[in-house]
């Protein structure tokens, strides 16, 4: 099959694999329909983290062709959407609201494991990991925001829940990529009443405003706090949400959080920051890698009602052929998200 093949830093073009097959009962293979790019394989594409040569790629939603004999809750021919990890929901750690920490848990698309930019994947522990969709006939609008959910949109959601957002909040965003956009739009879900995001680009805040941003700042360091602080009059942010994951940025997001404030953080610690072993633990502050299989649920209920369309962060689309341009289109900053349509429903 053909897939995206990671073969170093600023090299990831379409290659082939083997066809995945059922090797455990509990594996599904799911023909891909759209897949993405996320900001965390930029990290691997520029260089700055380790990746193996090979599968690439964790974000997808597509059709299950073939299940083992042991999966439950899925069945061929429905629609699905993966989440970013795979986890058997069972488990204490799964139980406890850490799919990331899942006891048989593991990456898609980490060299050797299928990614979702590819033809097809197996899934192992497929009843656990896989959410259906139920209904057929969804636009090609609602298939984005599904796509969405896999790991933006969640991750968003996570930062949100992680410093507690309520009812008549104000809230700061640090981040203007999709999962700094996508923690506006869940921001505003949960009811903030000011949401201030910090972002240069017009596109992003006009995308800012859309999800819900009350107030944009286009300052960065000791500027941003400046100005968060005389927006709120000196007292700083009921719930800052740290979505970059650089030394610069959490500073920047507990500078303007207010004393007694948690600071949700979901951005990847890269450089000197203070909690980077914590963080895949989700000890510390609050945050961490989001147990986006807890959170698709409800989240997807509220995409098939109609009342938030994360899918709006894709603004740039093309295929597996063109799989380098879709990381190049992101790491230059021309694109928030890239989609790549893999195959039709």
């Amino acid at each position: 099959m053909k897939a995206a093949i990671f073969r170093g830093p600023r090299d990831v073009e379409v290659g082939t694999r083997p066809d995945p097959v059922i090797q455990a009962p509990t594996d599904a293979i799911v023909r891909v329909a759209l897949a993405c790019v996320c900001g965390s394989d930029l990290w691997y594409y520029r260089g700055e983290s380790p990746h193996a040569v090979g599968s690439i790629g964790h974000e997808f939603i597509g059709v299950v062709e073939e299940t083992g004999s042991q999966v439950d809750g899925v069945a061929v021919g429905d629609l699905v959407v993966a989440p970013f990890i795979y986890s058997c929901m069972s488990c204490p750690h799964c139980l406890n609201g850490s799919t990331i920490s899942c006891v048989q848990g593991g990456n898609f698309g980490n060299g050797t494991i299928d990614g979702g930019q590819g033809e097809a994947v197996r899934v192992p522990l497929a009843g656990g990991t896989l959410v259906p969709v139920p209904g057929s006939g969804h636009s090609d609008d609602m298939l984005r925001s599904l796509l969405a959910l896999s790991d933006v949109m969640s991750t968003g959601h996570h930062a949100a829940v992680s410093a507690g957002v309520g009812k008549g909040d104000t809230v700061a965003v640090v981040g203007d990529g999709a999962v700094g956009l996508s923690a506006v739009l869940a921001a505003h879900r949960l009811g903030a009443e000011r949401i201030i995001a910090l972002s240069r680009q017009p596109r992003r805040q006009e995308l800012a405003r859309e999800f819900g941003a009350t107030d944009v700042v286009e300052a960065r360091g000791d500027a941003a706090t400046a100005t968060v602080l005389a927006l709120t009059g000196g007292v700083g942010v009921d719930a800052a949400l740290e979505c970059v994951g650089t030394a610069q940025s959490i500073e920047t997001a507990f500078s303007i959080a207010r004393p007694g404030s948690t600071v949700g953080i979901v951005g990847v610690p890269h450089g000197e920051v203070p909690f980077a072993r914590t963080f895949f633990r989700n000890v510390g502050w609050r945050g961490g890698p989001a147990p986006a299989r807890i959170y698709i649920p409800d989240l997807m209920a509220d995409v098939l009602a109609g009342t938030i369309n994360p899918g709006r962060v894709f603004d740039h689309e093309t295929d597996l052929d063109h799989i380098g341009e879709a990381y190049a289109a992101m790491d230059e900053r021309r694109s928030v998200k890239s989609l790549v349509r893999v195959s039709s429903l």
